[in-house]
């Protein structure tokens, strides 16, 4: 049967790779909705090659740019714009799988949705679980929704684990993510103060968006997914380690009680987990290349580094704070990220920011959609006043 997919988040790297790997397969999948936050023009070439029912822009604005030229070509696609279109179209009852792929607190109300309609929800958002945690995976029992993780680790991990998630505690030991390094990873940490956005942005094996490029220089996006996969696998935070691999060829491992180690590897190409999730239990052709083992070269491993990569290890620290900190972690990095992209902070000066965002704000156990995002909102507040101050 044909699959129904909403897209949340089209226009960005995942989106784009979604939609990549469901062009390839006609027939098996239909895109019902497709949203993003300002790029019109790419929306709008998105619309007229997958037709879907539904558009949704980040404002009314840009809403109503993408309306006049989805007219003016003969377009049939409705568009959305109220606060709660991205809900909707997550929600929807002709929807069968969402591909969550919105960076930033802003996708957890949609992902939240999606999950309490009981949607296949492809979850490329890290936030809904490092904001959400044990609130999000109650949502997606209670509504009886499948959560299957895009990330290319969280995948590896889900590919690597037995099909029986009632044996996982029993059975594993730990798991093991595996980190790139970044482009900093051979740095001289004394130097970091003079980088640049455009170097930060280099990343040596992946292609991806600005914001999450500077979170793998910095190691934060390991932090946030140490986080994540803790509330996916049910795994006490101890039990999870990172270790480096610059060649991004292991995505990730799992070592089991005998300590036997199982390990999913591939291209770097993130269509390869977009394609096991939107075909899960099944497999289909990705578009990816295929490794050759006759052509690679060593696969090395490294440790993670307190003094290179301090992000890092702040994972372990807010999963065992009081509830939120993880939130607060989350957005006290958004702002940083944001100061340094815009020249406003230094580069090793996000981590510094993030701790003094963290001592600042003392979270009270929230325990709902609107206490987790006034958490966020008062994060962002002081994070601002302190990035001010930074620079």
């Amino acid at each position: 049967m044909t699959q129904r997919i909403t897209v949340l988040g089209s226009t960005g790297s995942i989106g784009t790779n979604t939609l990549d790997v469901v062009a390839r397969h006609p027939g098996r999948y239909e895109v019902f909705a497709l949203s993003a936050a300002t790029q019109v023009d790419l929306l709008l070439a998105q619309c007229a090659q997958f037709r879907p029912r539904y558009a949704v822009m980040a404002s009314p604005e840009h809403a109503r740019q993408l309306a006049e030229k989805l007219k003016a070509n003969g377009l049939a696609t409705e568009v959305l714009h109220a606060q709660d279109a991205l809900e909707t179209i997550a929600s929807h009852d002709e929807v069968d799988a969402v591909m969550a792929a919105i960076v930033g607190a802003a996708g957890l109300a949609p992902c939240l949705a999606a999950a309490r309609a009981g949607k296949r929800l492809l979850l490329a958002n890290k936030e809904a679980l490092v904001v959400g945690g044990a609130f999000f995976m109650a949502a997606v029992r209670e509504g009886g929704a499948t959560l299957l993780p895009i990330d290319s680790e969280h995948s590896a991990i889900f590919q690597s684990l037995p099909d029986d998630p009632a044996t996982w505690a029993a059975r594993v030991e730990r798991i093991v993510l595996t980190a790139s390094g970044g482009p900093f990873r051979t740095r001289a940490p004394a130097s970091l103060s003079t980088v640049t956005p455009d170097e930060a942005c280099a990343h040596p094996n992946w292609v991806m968006g600005r914001k999450i490029s500077v979170d793998s220089a910095t190691m934060m996006n390991k932090a946030l997914e140490v986080i994540e996969a803790r509330w996916l696998f049910d795994l006490a935070p101890e039990r999870i380690d990172v270790v480096i691999h610059p060649q991004s060829v292991i995505h990730s491992m799992v070592q089991y009680r005998d300590t036997s180690v199982v390990a999913q590897l591939g291209t770097p190409d993130m269509r390869v987990p977009i394609a096991y999730g939107l075909a899960w239990p099944e497999r289909i052709a990705s578009g990816a290349a295929p490794l050759d083992f006759t052509r690679l070269a060593g696969l090395t491993f490294e440790e993670a580094d307190a003094v290179r990569f301090p992000g890092l290890h702040l994972s372990w620290q807010a999963l065992s704070a009081a509830p939120g900190t993880t939130a607060v972690l989350n957005a006290a990095n958004e702002v940083a990220v944001a100061a340094f992209l815009e020249q406003r902070i230094r580069f090793d000066q996000i981590h510094a920011l993030n701790l003094a965002t963290l001592e600042a704000v003392q979270p009270s156990n929230p325990d709902s959609l609107p206490a987790l995002l006034a958490l966020d909102a008062q994060t962002r507040a002081v994070a601002q006043e302190l990035a001010r101050r930074f620079g």
